[in-house]
């Protein structure tokens, strides 16, 4: 399992940029979890100047500090001086406690992570997780109610309940946060189902798909 961390800045990046481009024109900094993991995990004992931004799993006792700092740093380069709005982008930030990072540590870093982005920067966050309504891991849950809480947009992708469709591959439930839009409004939910393509997702309304149609 790897835990990939990107930090991505939208003021240049659109729908279907070639990332390994966005990354040589500098416009994306990338953290390979996998690879960045057994550096750690494997390494030959060799001390280096420049701290491993994954070097706390090595000693699942320590806070993620390095992990910010890398984020951080990222943001504050000379050469990225220029970026404005970043996104931050964790896919999978669960897969942090699949390998021993105590729950309370992550919400700390996601917290950081916030104040610098969201607040200072004035950028955004997009965090990718998994959870079920049937999961015992109160950990898990943990993580699952701060990310709802903090975030102002929510999206809930999950196969479908009645099994499988040729025509139809899951659904997917958008919320925005009420605390978001204007005092005293609502969430506003809304439901889609979807089909995978080759290259392609298509969206549609629950019960317009080509197997109902």
């Amino acid at each position: 399992m790897a835990a990939s961390l990107c930090i991505i800045f939208s003021r240049s990046i659109s729908e279907g940029v070639n990332l390994t481009t966005a990354k040589e024109r500098g416009q994306l900094v990338f953290l390979e979890g996998l690879k960045t993991s057994v550096n750690v995990l494997l390494g030959d004992g060799q001390k280096s100047e420049q701290k491993n931004p994954l070097q706390f799993l090595s000693d699942t006792s320590s806070d993620l500090k390095v992990l910010y700092d890398f984020v951080r740093d990222s943001l504050t380069q000379p050469s990225t001086s220029a970026w404005k709005c970043p996104v931050l982008l964790v896919d999978d930030v669960s897969v942090l406690l699949s390998l021993g990072v105590n729950a309370i540590r992550l919400l700390d870093f996601l917290h950081y992570c916030r104040a610098t982005i969201c607040s200072q920067l004035e950028g955004n966050m997009v965090v990718l997780t998994n959870s079920s309504d049937d999961s015992e891991d109160e950990e898990n849950e943990l993580l699952v109610n701060y990310l709802s809480h903090h975030s102002n947009l929510i999206l809930q992708v999950e196969g479908l309940a009645t099994g499988f469709c040729k025509e139809v591959h899951g659904q997917l439930r958008i919320t925005w946060k009420g605390s978001c839009r204007l005092k005293g409004e609502k969430d506003v939910v809304k439901d889609y189902q979807y089909r995978i393509h080759d290259k392609t997702v298509t969206f549609f309304a629950r019960g317009t798909s080509a197997a109902v149609l």
